[in-house]
């Protein structure tokens, strides 16, 4: 008999969209789960969640929820996956997929997005290019009739990757990639002080059968001395190349040995390599006291990190974009990342490419496994490479290209500044250039660069860097400072010590800084040298680049902090924190904070406050609240930029709320102040800090040899690296500050991540001005 007739489809391109997550479980899947349901009640389409993956749809019923914006209620911070994941060996077949086909026709489901792996993606599509047999055959077996299959003749799948090995082609970043590699970096950090203390050797085994990105990002975010990933493996004589760059880094003063060995670890003849191999190995033939830790499952569980939790989301939201502009003909789309870009993919080609990595390493085509990963996954393994202070002739330069290569730090301490100026000091040692620490900003080279016995510029050595890439702050000192302070004494400086080239690390400041050592060379010789700036600031406001260094370790401590204020919001059911965010006059950490909390609103100095926006946010709270007849726990957090109004400050906006809650809610305000530049830099912040480190001096290389004459001419000399869409780019600084920089508010003209602001609304229910009652 014939179940009761489904419903109808919803008008236009509205749709019913179901969502699953499939696979192992990662962190951040949540955030896409609800990003899916609110943005898809948003655009007037019906949400439904599949609760254990696949084994849900094949079981109907129950396992198939009709779900409503509060149903998603706190799930970004939550870790795994609340609607449940299995493994279904139904599904595999064909009659489970019939099931499945069946039981989303009785809901009225025309829309499936899967957050899974690549055999939970493969799956989807196979099932999207079944559907039309499945509908065929559901009709024959006289169990649904041709009228009530009828209006779903065309399935409409799309895939959001979770998965903490980042091992799908074609994106930079899958969901809980980032998170796990928080876990890894955090116990590696851990081990690392213990290691020092006894002089001994860890070999620490981490997730990645197929893929070695987590032990290869881990590699270069703790300054492992060797790892081991499966799409390069090492030559015959790994042993004793392995114990030859050890003990050369014992003999450079090393006190410690860290080796990181993916668990899909093998040699080029695949035999697989055992952290018990690698133990045995430097415990005899180094002579060191060698440790093994295997960190297991610790690696996929936890709260998302921010990027996790900002990526989940912004992939979510274009998932439901994806099913409402599909057509029939439309490939099934995967969403990815690619640098700073949400960007769809043919699902199937991704999933494909993917495949070929484990074919070329299983055909021992190594060159190949490597090529199929993306650039960016190439570029740090040569970064890892180069800065692993082994012997390697055939990188070092000749003579004559050889540079005296300054590095200083210019603005406040930012995440992730040590650890790009590490890789600076351990490529140019690689090269033969020999860093010069400028100690304490412009400041300081300019009042202390004589002082006896130590002055602020200071030639440095491979190993006073070296323990640098998880040191938050800046080992070298950092200063607000100007070098128009006294322009006549930095070039005699620069003169003096014969530096030849210029690595700046800072904010807005480092920025500001080589814009007035550009304009100085016409007046002083010694500023005709290459110069480059690497963003480095929690605010991100600095123009050249979508992406600066330290911001995601200020984003991390945001939402550690914000998450402790949301709890005790929840615990007393009826409160509104109010919580003042760093940023200057860019309101892009409050934005991207406020996408990771899930904040009901966020207030920016781009767009000020004003008190027909309190009006509207304090009615929008007093409906909230009045409809939570006790249900929920429903707590909530405003954030506001520092500089957002010179009026209206937190403890304000936190007694105006206050006031109109008549005892039904309360408030309170909250101000991290300096907690946001973090501890510990993050891994994002720790990986990209080394990219750009290597790139900015290899950039700096091809001046070497050069006159004073043509680097002056060449727009080149003088560059900010940078994110800029999917890509990453060196700008000409004089073209970036006449074209592309506010002087007056200290942040680029246009603000890449503006349009994030409605995204942060729309998600929260925040209704418009036009909308309030």
């Amino acid at each position: 008999m014939a179940p009761t007739d489904p419903p109808a489809p919803l008008e236009g391109k509205k749709r019913r969209i179901a969502v699953l997550t499939s696979g192992g479980d990662s962190p951040g899947m949540n955030g896409s789960v609800r990003a899916v349901v609110r943005m898809a009640i948003h655009n007037g389409c019906d949400a439904f969640c599949v609760y254990e993956g696949y084994d849900g749809l094949v079981q109907g019923g129950d396992m198939i929820k009709h779900v409503g914006w509060e149903d998603v209620r706190g799930f970004l911070s939550e870790g795994g996956t609340l609607i449940g994941s299995a493994r279904c060996m139904a599904f595999m077949e064909r009659p489970g997929r019939l099931k499945a086909a069946k039981n989303m026709i009785v809901k009225g489901i025309d829309a499936l997005v899967v957050c899974g792996g690549d055999g939970s993606l493969t799956g989807a599509d196979k099932f999207r290019a079944e559907w039309p047999g499945l509908l065929s055959e559901l009709v024959d077996k006289k169990e649904l009739t041709a009228e009530q299959i009828k209006p779903f003749e065309h399935l409409n799948i799309v895939g959001l990757v979770g998965s903490i090995d980042n091992d799908l082609s074609m994106t930079d970043a899958t969901i809980g990639c980032y998170s796990s590699l928080a876990r890894i970096c955090e116990a590696v950090d851990s081990v690392d002080t213990t290691a020092t203390s006894h002089q001994r050797a860890f070999v620490i085994e981490v997730m990645g059968r197929h893929c070695g990105w987590l032990a290869l990002m881990a590699g270069v975010s703790t300054g492992a001395d060797f790892i081991f990933i499966p799409e390069s493996p090492p030559g015959a004589d790994w042993q004793d190349e392995m114990c030859k760059i050890v003990k050369k880094h014992r003999s450079m003063g090393k006190r410690k040995t860290i080796v990181i060995i993916a668990e899909g670890a093998h040699d080029q003849q695949l035999n697989k390599i055992t952290p018990s191999q690698v133990k045995d190995l430097l415990t005899k033939k180094a002579g060191l006291d060698t440790r093994v830790t295997t960190l297991g499952h610790v690696q996929r569980g936890g709260t998302p990190a921010a990027y996790d939790r900002m990526l989940a989301t912004l992939q979510g939201v274009e998932a439901v974009k994806a099913v409402l502009d599909a057509t029939p003909e439309t490939p099934s789309p995967v969403i990815c990342m690619i640098e700073n870009k949400i960007v769809r993919r043919p699902l199937l080609e991704a999933v494909a490419q993917t495949k070929k990595v484990a074919e070329a390493i299983e055909a021992k085509d190594f060159d190949k496994a490597m090529d199929l990963r993306d650039a960016e996954f190439h570029e740090y393994w040569r970064a890892f490479q180069i800065t692993t202070a082994a012997e390697q002739p055939d990188l070092m330069l000749p003579e004559n290209k050889r540079m005296r290569i300054g590095i200083i730090h210019v603005g406040a301490p930012a995440g992730g500044m040590n650890a790009a100026t590490r890789a600076a000091v351990a490529y140019c040692f690689a090269r033969g250039h020999q860093p010069v620490a400028l100690h304490n900003g412009f400041p300081g080279l300019i009042r202390h660069h004589s002082d006896k016995p130590l002055g602020a510029v200071r030639d440095m050595t491979w190993l006073e860097a070296e323990a640098w890439a998880s040191k938050g702050g800046s080992e070298i000192g950092t200063n607000r400072g100007l070098p128009s302070e006294d322009l006549e004494t930095v070039a005699n400086v620069f003169g003096t010590y014969n530096i030849q080239a210029l690595f700046v690390v800072g904010g807005f400041e480092a920025f500001t800084a080589v814009s007035e050592l550009r304009k100085g060379r016409e007046h002083y010789k010694a500023f005709k040298i290459p110069m480059v700036v690497l963003p480095a600031t929690i605010s991100n406001n600095v123009p050249g680049t979508e992406y600066s260094i330290g911001s995601d370790t200020c984003l991390n401590a945001l939402i550690t902090y914000c998450d402790a204020c949301r709890q005790s919001a929840s615990a007393s059911r009826r409160r509104v924190f109010v919580i003042e965010t760093q940023g200057g006059e860019s309101g892009y950490i409050a934005t991207v904070a406020g996408l990771s909390i899930g904040a009901m609103a966020v207030y920016t100095p781009e767009d000020g406050i004003s008190l027909k926006m309190l009006d509207r946010d304090i009615d929008h709270l007093r409906d909230v609240f009045l409809q939570d007849k006790g249900q929920n726990r429903a707590g909530k957090i405003l954030l506001v930029n520092e500089k957002a109004s010179k009026t209206y400050s937190v403890s304000i906006i936190a007694d105006m709320i206050a006031e109109a809650g008549k005892g039904k809610f309360e408030s309170r305000h909250g101000v991290p102040g300096h907690f946001q530049q973090g501890t510990t830099p993050s891994p994002m912040d720790r990986v990209r800090a080394v990219r750009f480190a290597v790139k900015s001096v290899q950039h700096i290389e091809t001046f070497a040899g050069m006159s004073k004459k043509d680097i002056d001419e060449d727009d080149m000399s003088c560059v900010v690296i940078g994110i800029k869409g999917a890509k990453v780019l060196f700008s000409p600084m004089e073209k970036v500050e006449k074209k592309e920089t506010d002087w007056k508010l200290r942040r680029p003209k246009d603000e890449f991540w503006i349009d994030l602001k409605n995204i942060v609304d729309m998600l929260s229910g925040r209704p418009k001005l036009s909308e309030k009652k």
